[in-house]
């Protein structure tokens, strides 16, 4: 069953390089990521998906060296345009990364920076509410909520990550990027995260960078395989796992290289 998205992409790439120096990282990917869909990309190591990743919000801004050419929109925005606001665009297009990287504050004040540096909230009760719901988005408030003033960094590795999703949600973005967000967790706190990203589905565009095949299947509905820089396919889940077009697509889901 091949579910067509109903809305127009929220983000669309069209014809993205990155060059670190003089070797090319991406070649010429282009890609639509929607609202109601969370897309997952997959592929060997060191084969782009994190490269790309980070341009949909500018990361690779903070890389010496690295120049993007091409074109990015959020909602028909270009996203590398002169006038673009990376600080307001990050807000837009948030970031969970690998490893989970709690603020040294506490859990409270991990969730509250950026309401408070982008004046989400006119009050303290408004910036607690937004702090809690937060929270009880990123499946969190029920074991933390005794403990708001304890240091983040002193949580479990699966909470911290569940806190940093709850970081990058308290800012109402649009786009949730996550680089392999359960690669360093245990596969019950894995659980958990796979299960947020399925309620968090359609609120927010989710990308998530996996190494995992089966957690890509598990939690997207459409799927882009990478290969040396270069998008090889892309299409529905489905499609890509259990039918796949191109014969590297099916030698890296059957396991013969990655």
């Amino acid at each position: 069953m091949t579910t067509e998205p109903n809305t127009a992409p929220k983000m669309t790439a069209r014809g993205v390089n990155v060059f670190y120096g003089d070797k090319q990282a991406i070649d010429d990917v282009s890609i639509d990521v929607y609202r109601d869909h969370v897309t997952a990309f997959i592929g060997p190591s060191g084969c782009g998906k994190s490269t790309f990743l980070r341009t949909l919000n500018r990361m690779n801004d903070t890389v010496a060296g690295a120049r993007v050419t091409g074109d990015i929109r959020l909602d028909g925005e270009d996203i590398y345009a002169p006038e673009m606001d990376v600080v307001q665009l990050r807000a837009r297009v948030g970031m969970v990364f690998q490893k989970p990287n709690p603020f040294p504050k506490s859990i409270f004040d991990n969730v509250a920076y950026g309401p408070k540096i982008h004046g989400l909230a006119t009050s303290k009760s408004e910036l607690e509410g937004i702090v809690e719901s937060a929270l009880t988005r990123a499946g969190l408030w029920g074991e933390v909520k005794d403990r708001l003033q304890d240091s983040g960094t002193a949580l479990s590795g699966g909470q911290q990550q569940r806190l940093c999703i709850a970081r990058a949600i308290a800012v109402d973005p649009e786009t949730v990027l996550m680089d392999e967000p359960c690669s360093a967790l245990d596969p019950i706190a894995t659980a958990k995260i796979e299960e947020l990203i399925h309620e968090l589905r359609g609120r927010y565009a989710i990308v998530i960078v996996t190494h995992n095949m089966q957690q890509a299947a598990r939690v997207s509905q459409r799927t882009a395989f990478f290969h040396l820089g270069k998008i090889v396919e892309y299409g529905a889940t489905t499609d890509i796992f259990t039918n796949p077009r191109e014969e590297r697509t099916k030698d890296y889901i059957t396991g013969r290289y990655g």
